[in-house]
C-alpha cells in the first residue's frame, strides 16, 4: 500500500504572461512551496514517494535534488491529462491498494497538514478525498489507485475534477483551516495576496 504524491508542473502558464511558476514571491519561485511541503511529507512517511512532472528543467533538477522522481511531461502543453498520464506510467505497476495524491504547483499556500489528512481519509477506505473550504472544493486531491484507469482515461485539460465528481457520494472532503491554501495563481497580479 504504497502512497504517490504527485506535484503537476508543466502548465502553459498562458494567462500569466510567463513561467508563472518561476516567478518570486517572498524570494522563491512559486513552484519551490508546493514542492518542498510534499517533498517534507514523503519523507515522514513510511513507502510513501514523490514524482514531479514539469518542462522546466528548473523543475525538475530541483526535484531530482529533493530526491523525487523527475518526470519530463512531453505532451503537458496539450493538457493536464497528459501530465496526469505522464506520472502514472512513471509509477506502474500501481497496487489497487495504493494511494495516489496530485497537487498543482501554482498553490504556494498548500499546507503538509492537509496533505496528511488526504492521504489518510483513502488509506482509511475513503475511494477519493478533495481538500475544500466549506462547500468549495480545490486541489490538492487524492484517489485510491482503483480508479487509474479512470484517470488515465481523461482527455485534453480535464484533470481529476472529472473523477471526483463522478464519484460524489464515495467522495469526501477535507476541510482546509485557511481559504488561502485554496488559492491558485492564474495571473500575476494575483501574486501580491500571498505576500
Amino acid at each position: 500500500m504504497a502512497e504517490h504524491l504527485i506535484y503537476l508542473a508543466a502548465g502553459a502558464s498562458r494567462r500569466f504572461g510567463g513561467n508563472k511558476l518561476l516567478f518570486e514571491i517572498g524570494g522563491r519561485p512559486m513552484f519551490l512551496y508546493g514542492l518542498e511541503t510534499l517533498a517534507a511529507v514523503a519523507a515522514e512517511r513510511a513507502d510513501c514517494g514523490l514524482t514531479v512532472v514539469s518542462r522546466s528543467s528548473e523543475v525538475l533538477d530541483t526535484a531530482e535534488r529533493l530526491r523525487a522522481r523527475a518526470v519530463f511531461g512531453e505532451m503537458s502543453e496539450s493538457g493536464l491529462s497528459h501530465s496526469i498520464r505522464s506520472a502514472l506510467a512513471a509509477l506502474e505497476p500501481l497496487g489497487d491498494g495504493d494511494t495516489l495524491l496530485f497537487a498543482v504547483a501554482d498553490q504556494p499556500r498548500m499546507s503538509g497538514a492537509t496533505v496528511r489528512r488526504l492521504l489518510d481519509a483513502v488509506r482509511g477506505g475513503a475511494l477519493c478525498a478533495t481538500a475544500a473550504y466549506g462547500e468549495r472544493p480545490g486541489n490538492p486531491t487524492a484517489f485510491s489507485a482503483i480508479l487509474a484507469p479512470e484517470l488515465r482515461a481523461l482527455e485534453g485539460d480535464s484533470g481529476g475534477r472529472a473523477v471526483l465528481r463522478a464519484h460524489d457520494a464515495d467522495c469526501v472532503r477535507v476541510p482546509v483551516e485557511d481559504t488561502a491554501e485554496l488559492w491558485d495563481i492564474d495571473r500575476e497580479s494575483e501574486t501580491h495576496f500571498l505576500l
